[in-house]
């Protein structure tokens, strides 16, 4: 029961940003999350299943290439919550594992990597 607003909610996120193109500036901040991410030494968990950053990093590029080629992301963090979030056709959030630290939803990793990046740093684990 408590699906339905959320469903609603995207319907109308959707909705409302259907045809917004990516911008080139939108787009280099992916490829730099992208990058921070394949140079992470992290691993990623998509439904239940642990793989390297770089083989991650694939996935979201082809995940992607879907959605601009639809014009249905226009901002990182639109690309973020569409495909960086979770699975597509399980909707099992993905995980971020660094190191020995526990895993954080890939949400929760890529948004602060996105904010180190903005704030002129360097992405780190």
């Amino acid at each position: 029961m408590h699906r339905y607003p959320l469903l609603l909610l995207l319907a109308i996120f959707v909705a409302t940003n259907a045809g917004a193109a990516l911008t080139a500036n939108a787009r280099a901040e992916i490829d730099r999350l992208m990058s921070a991410l394949e140079t992470s030494g992290c691993t990623f968990n998509r439904n239940g299943s642990w793989y390297p950053a770089a083989e991650a990093k694939t996935h979201l590029l082809r995940k992607l290439k879907y959605l601009d080629d639809r014009k249905m992301v226009g901002s990182v963090e639109q690309f973020i919550e569409l495909a960086g979030s979770s699975s597509s056709s399980s909707r099992r959030p993905y995980l971020v594992k660094c190191g020995n630290d526990s895993p954080v939803e890939s949400r929760t990793w890529l948004l602060s990597q996105l904010a180190i990046i903005r704030s002129g740093a360097q992405p780190t684990e």
